[in-house]
């Protein structure tokens, strides 16, 4: 629902309210524990990833750390989901998608930059951190590039930093979907047990929790729109 956006703080509170009314009490508990869970501090970037396997595999691993936004780069490659795979996890995170313009890349960094994120990307560098050791003194944002060619140049020119997973195998290479997982892991573990501030903020809450119970509810929309109609509100 494209105004949902434009509406003010207390008119989302009473919509949320209301939806409250619609789902049953397990799942309105559920919801009040994850929502504690949920963060925006670290935020997973995905550029011109091809193989529908790889593209759900990390979305599900990132509703189950509790990454709530995704950021997805299209230059060359649609980005294609696996049902299969992503067990529905879509439905639970905030997805971004860029791909209406010959700039997508450019597009998507610049705004994370102005939002106060740290451009990471996950790539062999000679400057890079393995997990374990990587500053969360700001906000970050995780780059993971195409399965073959790794990330642009254009995204390693941005980069304010460089993390890898330290192997010592012969292959030395890892699929995306697994060298997500370890990352994410690793790093959502060192923040729960940090002193950051990273879950989210009341009015990120209204907005995630408003997005979950209109997932859950069969004609969310239509419920939404006439809660809106009785309430007499002018939608800007």
């Amino acid at each position: 629902m494209e105004f949902l956006p434009r509406l003010k703080p207390e008119q989302k509170k009473e919509i949320l309210n209301h939806l409250q009314s619609f789902i049953t009490e397990e799942r309105k508990r559920k919801f009040e524990h994850l929502i504690q869970f949920r963060t925006r501090y670290i935020t997973i970037v995905l550029e011109d990833i091809f193989q529908p396997h790889n593209a759900s595999a990390v979305l599900r691993t990132c509703e189950c750390f509790g990454i709530q936004d995704v950021h997805i780069i299209e230059n060359s490659n649609p980005y294609r989901i696996n049902p299969d795979v992503a067990l529905g996890s879509t439905k639970w995170l905030s997805l971004f998608r860029y791909n209406r313009n010959k700039s997508n890349t450019n597009d998507c960094l610049k705004g994370l930059k102005i939002n106060g994120y740290h451009l990471i990307a996950a790539t062999p560098h000679e400057k890079n951190h393995p997990p374990e050791t990587l500053s969360l003194d700001h906000p970050i944002a995780i780059l993971f590039g195409t399965e073959l060619e790794g990330l642009s140049q254009e995204t390693l020119h941005q980069a304010d930093g460089f993390i890898t997973i330290p192997m010592v195998g012969f292959t030395e290479s890892l699929n995306i979907s697994v060298s997500a997982a370890i990352i994410m892991y690793t790093v959502i573990s060192r923040l729960h047990s940090s002193s950051i501030h990273w879950q989210l903020k009341p009015n990120e809450i209204t907005d995630v929790m408003l997005q979950w119970h209109s997932s859950s509810i069969t004609k969310s929309d239509l419920i939404i729109r006439r809660f809106i109609r009785k309430k007499g509100w002018l939608i800007p």
